[in-house]
């Protein structure tokens, strides 16, 4: 079996190759900016003249005071914050993803008595408050490090709910029109008296990044570092249709910029870059007034009058009317609000027309006409109504409700996934594994529809007719068969969106007090009381080891924005019988009941339920850009 890309990357000295690209790491800037980066590149990042010429354009190019707010995103070890310091900046805040070089900016700034914040984050999803800045920058061409575009959109997104009406992004990125022309595919220099660096660039196999690769060598140790890296290359069009796409405004093109460097030779990345800069809007959806002091808000539910084949007896239950009789409880206690509810399928249209609300609070995660597959298409009427609302699009929803569709962005990602075979409906006789134990389930669907005991299978004959039985309950779904996870189940929960969210405390499915059945959450958990699945499973805090819950938070942040999950989204994971933790599906606009998984792990955070459901429309409404009272109005 040929060598996947992260196996490649654990061979620290490779010899000559052909493809970098074979070799790049897809997390590569997760340890690539630590103290060798600092002495391959710091003829140029460690530069005083190149750090204050940058900030002499991105002053001039912002028009900011020492008075405004500044955030640096991507700050590396600070240069750019420190200089503003300097110069009577008092509200700056530098995020950076390396441990290494925010401990390194920290000491620099107390050093020399300077006054600015600095924190490690990811710049997809930094948590930084919403409508906090004045100005964002990223300076130092630190923009395109990732694999895939939708999380260079989700950067700039971040930056745009971070900023205040009016504010300003100015970023600093290499010309990749020019740099596909005239990069220099090889080069080697001295970087002090004792180590060298030898460099190989290539470009990526669609032309659209610039993959690196440096071989770090002590002249009597030999090599110490073998690293790879690579940029995607805008041009000026194209980084201005993506800041557009991301809802700035006044797209603006400066100068090139042009660095120096200490020992005058090999610039690579830096050696043509220009000056962007892009505006917030000014003027938010909706304002409170004195003559309107709270928001009305259409809250979206299912109708208990039609059939609901998911639920128990496929009927609304008095447990399901208590479910809402609850929610509505909680609302009532929200005072910036003016909650109305549409349960009335039948006339949904006609009322959302006559209402035209500022807001609608989509929880009918039952789909329309209570039918699971056409839960986007609530999304859907609210898009063409054009009425502003919480939660995922239909794009996201309909992506989400394949199972097959979730694993294969998950594994292109590089996120660990189980072993699965798709079985298409009208294969009758299916897909016989050959690792048992198996576990099969519907492709399409949620609430753990055709889930059921007989899931878990321990052979062939038991896989076969489970996959009859299915393909007989829901003749026209394809199926799944994977390897069965047998280890610990988690959950992650993501409340906000990137630039600004809460990630609740990592919850574990606790099966250890069920006996003598599968350790599955199956559908008997959800819609059966006197079941075991539904007295015997408890929930608890997750026991990960060190490393383990940053990695599945990380990975959560990817898939929230890759799939384009909005204000809420659940993740859950499975470790197999070794404990390599792999993903099992994505929620958007997950179960927001008081009893569900959203609401223990915000339990677990000492978060009320009436706190969650705030959370979930606060963050619905940073991302609509809604003032949030009166005093904001000079803000904008």
């Amino acid at each position: 079996m040929p060598d996947t890309r992260a196996q490649i990357h654990l061979h620290r000295t490779l010899g000559p190759i052909s493809d970098l690209e074979r070799y790049l790491p897809e997390d590569w800037w997760q340890s690539f900016f630590n103290s060798v980066y600092l002495q391959t590149d710091g003829d140029v990042f460690e530069n005083a003249a190149n750090t204050r010429a940058d900030v002499d354009m991105l002053l001039a190019a912002s028009g900011m005071t020492p008075d405004q707010s500044i955030l640096d995103l991507c700050c590396g070890q600070g240069r750019h914050s420190l200089e503003l310091a300097r110069r009577g900046f008092g509200r700056v805040t530098g995020i950076d993803g390396s441990d290494y070089l925010i401990r390194l900016a920290r000491e620099r700034a107390k050093d020399a008595n300077l006054s600015v914040t600095f924190q490690v984050g990811d710049a997809r999803l930094p948590r930084i408050p919403v409508d906090r800045f004045d100005c964002a920058c990223l300076m130092g061409n630190s923009f395109g490090y990732f694999d895939h575009i939708t999380d260079d959109l989700a950067v700039l997104q971040g930056i745009h709910g971070a900023l205040r009406p009016g504010g300003i992004l100015v970023l600093d990125i290499m010309a990749g029109d020019w740099l596909r022309e005239n990069f220099e595919p090889r080069s080697w220099e001295w970087i002090d008296a004792s180590h060298f660096v030898c460099r190989e660039r290539m470009l990526s196999s669609d032309g659209d990044r610039l993959i690196s690769r440096e071989v770090v060598t002590h002249a009597e140790h030999g090599v110490i570092d073998d690293r790879f890296y690579a940029v995607r290359l805008y041009s000026r069009e194209r980084i201005s249709a993506l800041l557009q796409e991301a809802g700035f405004e006044r797209v603006d093109h400066y100068d090139t910029m042009q660095a120096q460097s200490d020992r005058n030779q090999d610039l690579g990345m830096m050696q043509n870059r220009f000056l962007m800069t892009g505006r917030m809007p000014r003027r938010s959806r909706w304002r409170r007034t004195a003559a309107d002091p709270v928001m009305p808000v259409t809250v979206l539910l299912g109708d208990p009058r039609l059939p609901d084949t998911v639920k128990l007896e496929g009927r609304y239950n008095p447990e399901d009317l208590e479910t809402v009789s609850r929610l509505r409880a909680a609302l009532a206690q929200l005072g910036d609000y003016d909650f109305s509810f549409v349960d009335d399928h039948e006339h949904m249209l006609e009322t959302l027309r006559g209402r035209s609300p500022p807001l609608v609070f989509n929880l009918c995660d039952e789909g329309f006409h209570n039918e699971a597959t056409k839960e986007l298409h609530i999304a859907a009427l609210l898009e063409m109504l054009g009425l502003p609302y919480t939660g995922a699009g239909p794009a996201c929803l309909a992506m989400c409700y394949d199972k097959a569709v979730v694993r294969a962005v998950a594994a292109e990602l590089g996120i660990p996934v189980p072993l699965e075979i798709y079985v298409a409906p009208q294969d009758v006789e299916g897909t016989v594994p050959e690792v048992f134990p198996a576990f099969i389930k519907p492709a399409l669907g949620d609430n753990s529809l055709g889930i059921t005991r007989a899931s878990l299978v321990s052979g062939p004959e038991q896989a076969a007719a489970t996959l009859r039985s299915l393909h007989e309950i829901l003749p026209d779904r394809p199926l799944l068969l994977q390897e069965f996870l047998s280890g610990a189940e988690y959950t992650v929960g993501i409340i906000g969106n990137p630039g600004s969210s809460y990630v609740l405390p990592i919850l574990e499915v606790d099966y250890s007090g069920l006996v003598g059945v599968p350790p599955i959450l199956c559908d008997e958990s959800k819609w059966h009381p006197d079941s075991p699945y539904w007295t015997d499973i408890k929930y608890r805090p997750a026991d990960l080891k060190q490393g383990h819950a940053e990695r599945l938070i990380a990975q959560s942040a990817q898939l929230f924005g890759r799939l384009g999950c909005r204000d809420y989204a659940r993740f859950d994971y499975r470790a197999d019988g070794d404990g390599h933790i792999k993903l099992l599906e994505v929620n958007p606009n997950p179960g927001w009941c008081r009893d569900g998984k959203m609401s223990l792990m915000a339990e677990m955070a000492g978060l009320s339920y009436i706190d969650m459901i705030e959370m979930i429309l606060d963050a619905a409404r940073r991302r609509l850009r809604f003032v949030a009272n009166a005093s904001d109005l000079s803000a904008a």
